[in-house]
């Protein structure tokens, strides 16, 4: 089972030459734990078929890095996927463990990816108007730095922001984000019904998966992808894989 999720984002801060642009998000694969590489394949057929202008990937691409077996042939799924503004990635914490920082970051490059690790970077249309997409590394064993993460952002410009991990928003409210993607909390993986998420990792407790609209300084509009893989349990109970696709809107308002 797979659920392809559609959103539409709305922001008076989105050029009009960026209306109806498509982003696809995918996030937490964790290769090697029930997830295999015909499943990758799978999905990758699958995202190219949603005709995304970006692709995002949130992290945790390995469950264990330094134990999986087949990272040659990651690159040759991986680099199918065909985004022609762009192709981002972000540091999970299973990207860092496992003694994975290098394999990870030599992974996603040969991908054809840009891993963003407390960096940013700018979308320029022909017209010369930009979005700016930034990334900051893992909340549990990385480093993240928003203010580095930000500090190339132009003024004005709408600023996507990726962070494996959701609850970084309430910090990343406080600057200049309007749209925070993360995945990391598997929707809690296992659901009890009325319940909700049951197993919850650190840093995915309070925006668990979905929408929210956080207001404190500034409103930030949060994202958070289920994930296609698991970890630790080899099962999902109602919580279903997800693929995301965000269609941009320009607004007067």
């Amino acid at each position: 089972r797979l659920e392809v999720k559609n959103i539409t984002v709305k922001h008076n801060k989105i050029p009009i030459s960026f209306d109806q642009m498509n982003i696809v998000q995918f996030s937490d694969t964790h290769l090697g734990f029930q997830y295999t590489l015909d499943q990758l394949e799978d999905h990758v057929n699958r995202i190219n078929s949603l005709n995304p202008d970006i692709v995002f990937f949130t992290g945790d691409l390995m469950d264990e890095p330094n134990h999986f077996p087949y990272i040659k042939k990651i690159p040759p799924i991986l680099n199918q996927i065909q985004a022609p503004f762009g192709k981002f990635a972000v540091y999970g914490n299973h990207d860092h463990g496992g003694y994975g920082t290098n394999i990870y970051m030599n992974t996603m490059k040969n991908s054809g990816f840009s891993v963003l690790r407390n960096e940013g970077t700018t979308i320029q249309q022909k017209d010369g108007s930009k979005i700016h997409i930034a990334g900051i590394d893992d909340a549990m064993l990385g480093t993240p730095n928003l203010t580095q993460a930000l500090k190339s952002t132009p003024k004005d410009a709408f600023q996507i922001l990726l962070s494996h991990a959701p609850d970084l928003a309430d910090a990343a409210s406080t600057y200049n984000v309007d749209f925070q993607i993360s995945g990391h909390s598997h929707g809690g993986q296992v659901q009890i019904p009325f319940f909700g998420a049951l197993i919850t990792p650190p840093y995915g407790k309070k925006y668990p998966e979905g929408e929210y609209h956080l207001n404190h300084n500034y409103p930030l509009y949060l994202y958070v992808n289920r994930g296609l893989g698991t970890t630790r349990l080899p099962l999902r109970f109602l919580s279903v894989p997800e693929i995301t696709v965000f269609t941009l809107k320009a607004t007067d308002y």
